[in-house]
């Protein structure tokens, strides 16, 4: 790829290699100022697929060894739906431009507003922000876009089942019409093609893999446990397992009283959902990735927000209530092409629902038979 020398130390020092298929088809369309509607499955390197060539053109506004001239303006704008991509995202972002003048920030909720609106006073080159804590800024004026060259919409099915279109309307109505656009997805409806047509200019369309499905290194599993069964089994399996587990549950309380109960039978757990405060979620997070713990229980607001190379099994506690809610939490396994497990436990009332996910992404999820160590460890706890 035709990059600035001066990302090569960045990229070298997070051990990238070579392209993606969903980078070798978005950076040349993105160096070319094309408006890019992308969809690719979760893991498959949508990130450096648009910060790389567009940190290839920011650079290229900069000669080697100067500093950017007059005063720093604002010229890229990345939305994101949760906290946790966003903080994500800016770290990518500092990691590959550690070596370069370039200079970004992280905006979003649950923190105090005071330094984001100094840095954005400042004028970083890249901007990552959450919806409703960038319209606070835009609202107070510390926020200027006036010379904004590029507008990204990342994870954008995921910021319209979680209702911030308006918002997203609203902040591009503030942006220069000359922008780029580039949208990415790991799912492509139709409501997101239409309302993103609304915004981009003859977008160019690219699609790596199937549109809704889980990545190809996923392997499917699925465990029939009685409901009132469920938490023994899963602390048994725990135990036993010697990779970290991301566990999905679908409520904030329970997140919490699965976590105290697993934690409670010896295994290394934080719980991670939106009544967390954000030093909270930030230490689970890290303890997770450090290795302080060894499983995560979290709602569905990790299902978008986490990409920790090296997780062995997502764990849906309860089937999920959709297909599209099944490929999202999964997708947090076999990242980057590495092998990755996803087991889901089901209680026999539930199995209409996973047959209806199974027909939904054209997926087979094998049900193993329960080992003799299984039946045992069921019946001891």
């Amino acid at each position: 790829m035709p990059l600035d020398p001066r990302l090569r130390p960045g990229i070298a020092d997070r051990g990238f290699v070579r392209t993606t298929p969903i980078q070798s088809a978005v950076f040349p369309l993105v160096l070319d100022g094309a408006d890019v509607i992308a969809c690719a499955q979760t893991g498959t390197g949508k990130t450096a697929a648009f910060l790389l060539p567009i940190m290839t053109r920011l650079l290229a506004r900069t000669p080697a060894g100067a500093s950017p001239a007059g005063r720093p303006r604002t010229h890229v704008l990345v939305l994101e739906p949760t906290r946790e991509l966003a903080v994500q995202i800016e770290d990518d972002f500092q990691g590959f431009a550690y070596h370069t003048p370039l200079s970004g920030v992280a905006v979003y909720g649950g923190v105090g507003a005071d330094a984001q609106a100094h840095a954005l006073r400042g004028g970083a080159d890249l901007v990552v922000a959450t919806p409703g804590r960038l319209l606070d800024h835009l609202n107070s004026g510390a926020a200027d876009f006036g010379a904004l060259d590029v507008l990204v919409l990342d994870e954008a099915d995921r910021m319209l089942d979680m209702g911030f279109w308006p918002d997203v309307r609203r902040i591009v109505s503030t942006l220069p019409a000359g922008r780029q656009t580039l949208l990415f997805s790991a799912t492509m409806s139709r409501d997101v093609t239409e309302l993103a047509t609304q915004i981009m200019r003859q977008p160019k369309y690219v699609q790596i893999g199937q549109a809704r499905g889980p990545a190809s290194t996923i392997t499917h599993l699925a465990h029939v446990v009685p409901r009132d069964q469920k938490t023994d089994w899963l602390a048994g399996f725990l135990r036993r397992a010697e990779e970290p587990a991301l566990v999905f549950v679908r409520t904030k309380r329970w997140a919490d009283r699965l976590g105290q109960r697993l934690t409670a039978r010896g295994i290394r757990c934080a719980s991670l959902h939106a009544d967390r405060t954000q030093s909270q979620r930030t230490a689970a997070v890290e303890g997770f990735r450090g290795g302080r713990y060894k499983v995560l229980v979290a709602t569905d607001i990790a299902a978008r927000g986490l990409d920790i190379y090296g997780i062995g099994h997502v764990i849906n506690y309860e089937v999920p209530d959709t297909a599209d809610a099944y490929v999202h939490r999964v997708g947090r396994t076999g990242r980057a092409q590495a092998a990755g497990t996803a087991l889901t436990l089901v209680a026999p009332e539930e199995m209409p629902a996973l047959r209806s996910i199974e027909q939904s992404i054209d997926v087979r999820i094998e049900q193993p038979q329960a080992s003799a160590e299984d039946r045992r460890s069921t019946r001891s706890q």
